[in-house]
């Protein structure tokens, strides 16, 4: 049986894709849960039609998303923490300080979630990366700097 998933599943596929599954597993499951529709002739139709004006969209929020990467690109955010003398945090710096430290530095609104740091918990004095995801596909490095206030 032939659907159209409505939202991303693991290990079946991804959102607006069509996708072939057993009868009673579209029927019982994801039907009901709202996860997919059958793919009827209009639904297709209704499905290439949306996906025209997405993609639309989606080249709209990419410009905006690769003018963000190149302002982004190469800067340094300098964030401030209370620090023993050892150069040991107290507390860590996390994607919320960061995001904010962006805001604040650069002018730049970057959602926290979308800001993934290469050590999980930053609990000492240094210069560390992160990650900012823009895009499903542009992605920018930044340098941060942790100081002692």
């Amino acid at each position: 049986m032939e659907i159209i998933l409505k939202q991303d599943i693991p290990s079946l596929g991804y959102s607006n894709e069509v996708v072939k599954v057993k009868a009673g597993y579209a029927r019982n499951f994801l039907i009901p849960k709202g996860l997919a529709i059958v793919a009827t002739e209009t639904n297709k139709k209704i499905l290439s039609e949306d996906l025209k004006q997405k993609s639309f969209k989606d080249q709209k929020v990419r410009k905006e998303a690769e003018t963000l990467a190149k302002a982004l690109n190469g800067i340094t955010v300098r964030i401030g923490a209370k620090a023993a003398e050892s150069g040991k945090i107290y507390g860590s710096v996390n994607n919320i300080q960061i995001a904010e430290a962006i805001k604040s530095q650069y002018n730049y609104d970057v959602e926290r979630k979308r800001i993934i740091v290469d050590g999980e918990h930053i609990k000492e004095l240094g210069t560390y990366t992160a990650e900012i995801h823009l895009h499903k596909e542009i992605k920018v490095v930044i340098n941060f700097e942790v100081f002692a206030e």
